[in-house]
């Protein structure tokens, strides 16, 4: 005999059932069990396929974090930079990297380098003074420059703790900078300094913000020449399909670095840094727009015969309104994918031609600038600290290979694997 069923007194609550995972409750779907069910699948766009394909690329979810630290590094130069721009030391010529060293009394700290020049080698040898100390400290104050040429600020993100007397010295006599003793201001530079004692470290993320900004300028050059060649050509056919094809295969029997190298040495010594800039992004946009070309012709070639091409064509839509606003719009993943994958060809083509002399020049900072120190192969034996700009251009390129091989992967979301 079962027992009664007593009913719960008045005011009383029954006691609720387990709660749902909060990932599967209403309006929070869960994206591992959208990807798993195929009735999930259906109800979404295609962008909303396209994340959540990504999503499972780790490496390519990495990469793209690894990509935006170093775009907010660029965006964000003059305060994450310790020293400014066009600041040096003479008196620390080729001075070695200072790692930071820290202790329960002190915090963070670094010993402070004494040079001593050979007579006989002439050579520049560096020591630690034991005897003195440099704080180390966040958000400290530094000489005065401008964010992005306009906000004044005095902040730095991690530095050296000068006293405000030391700063306002450094601010009125530039490079020679004394303290209250008469003795130089002793400086701090995490990855040592160059052959005029500029930081490498606030060099090498002031040139990141040239060095990267080329890439996407150039790629968007690139854009419009290969969406609107490649579109014409695949659109069009017949003979000027057949003349934009030869036109594009001639440009790519040129070798890439000797073409950059002679289109680099035609720009005149003289011109000013921002229009060398501009040259140098027009030059290797010039010669890598062939491959979306490429990439745009195939795909008009298979989509202009669809049905709803046709019937936008039946209906007295004009051919640029038919390419640019039903063609194109289907594979738009595809050429982003072509896209990010094109970035770093411009930026190692930029720091080639750069470290031979013909690309930027100085004062513009860059990493392939940065690189022409290292032309003479007995300062890289004595100093290897010059070879620094090296692997951010290594990471960046590896980063946006991986970022582009998973946009290449999410950008087929019903594609198995």
């Amino acid at each position: 005999m079962s027992d009664p069923v007593v009913p719960a007194p008045e005011g009383s609550q029954a006691p609720s059932a387990p709660s749902a995972d909060p990932e599967s409750a209403p309006g929070l779907p869960n994206p591992q069990s959208t990807i798993q069910n195929p009735t999930s699948l259906g109800t979404l766009s295609q962008s909303q396929l396209i994340r959540l394909r990504f999503a499972k690329h780790k490496v390519a979810v990495v990469a793209m974090r690894v990509l935006a630290i170093f775009y907010l590094a660029a965006l964000f130069a003059e305060f994450l930079a310790p020293y400014p721009i066009n600041w040096r030391d003479l008196d620390h010529a080729y001075c070695p990297p200072q790692l930071p060293r820290v202790s329960l009394r002190e915090g963070l700290y670094v010993h402070p380098m004494v040079s001593h020049v050979d007579p006989i080698t002439l050579r520049r040898t560096y020591h630690e003074d034991r005897d003195r100390r440099i704080p180390l400290r966040l958000l400290v104050r530094g000489a005065p420059v401008r964010l992005w040429g306009r906000i004044p600020i005095e902040r730095r993100l991690f530095g050296p703790a000068w006293s405000p007397e030391d700063l306002a010295r450094a601010s009125a006599a530039g490079t020679d900078a004394l303290d209250a003793t008469g003795e130089p201001i002793p400086s701090f530079h995490f990855l040592g300094a160059d052959k005029y004692g500029r930081d490498l470290f606030s060099r090498l993320i002031y040139g990141s913000r040239i060095s990267l900004s080329i890439g996407l300028v150039s790629v968007g050059i690139t854009f419009v020449l290969g969406l609107i060649i490649g579109g014409i050509s695949g659109y069009v056919g017949g003979r000027t399909d057949t003349l934009i094809q030869r036109a594009i295969e001639i440009i790519n029997a040129f070798p890439s670095l000797p073409l950059w190298l002679a289109l680099g040495a035609v720009l005149p010594p003289d011109w000013p840094a921002l229009k060398v800039y501009f040259a140098i992004t027009v030059v290797l946009s010039l010669l890598n727009w062939t491959g979306l070309a490429r990439v745009v012709r195939g795909k008009i070639l298979s989509l202009r015969e669809e049905d709803y091409a046709v019937a936008a064509r039946l209906l007295g839509a004009n051919h640029g309104r038919i390419l640019f606003r039903h063609l194109m719009p289907g594979f738009a993943s595809h050429i982003i994918v072509t896209l990010t994958l094109s970035v770093p060809g411009m930026i190692l083509g930029e720091t080639a031609l750069s470290f031979l002399g013909l690309g930027l020049r100085p004062p513009i900072v860059s990493w392939g600038v940065m690189l022409q120190d290292c032309l003479n192969m007995q300062a890289v034996a004595n100093y290897p600290w010059l070879l620094v700009p090296v692997f951010p251009i290594i990471l960046v390129v590896l980063a946006f290979n991986f970022f582009g091989d998973g946009l290449r992967d999410a950008a087929d979301p019903y594609g198995g694997r």
